[in-house]
């Protein structure tokens, strides 16, 4: 069917066609991913029990500083060792808190 069969066809017929493709790849995409969940799950489960033997805390959210890598282990004067009136020298700094225990008594 060439270009001139193409014309042809009604736009319904067009529609229906391209919608059954969509739909197959969907259901294609679907079963692949089931798939592949299923065959990483023991990989997953080797990697949670290695996280609770080497009791991991949390995730590293950023790598500039010692106080963005992980928020729940730092402290409130951190960021301003080299002086207390010095700017925070790495950009993460600003996007995230000093977490709610730390500031917790600073508000009571």
């Amino acid at each position: 069917m060439g270009v001139t069969g193409l014309m042809k066809l009604r736009r319904s017929t067009i529609y229906l066609g391209m919608t059954s493709g969509l739909m197959l790849t969907l259901a294609g995409l679907l079963l692949h991913a089931s798939g592949q969940r299923r065959a990483a799950e023991p990989g997953f489960a080797r990697k949670a029990a290695l996280v609770r033997q080497v009791e991991l805390t949390d995730l590293c959210l950023f790598t500039e500083a010692s106080y963005t890598r992980n928020p729940s282990m730092t402290d409130l004067s951190t960021p301003f060792q080299d002086s207390p009136l010095s700017l925070d020298h790495f950009p993460s700094g600003g996007l995230i808190g000093p977490p709610t225990h730390l500031t917790r008594n600073q508000r009571d």
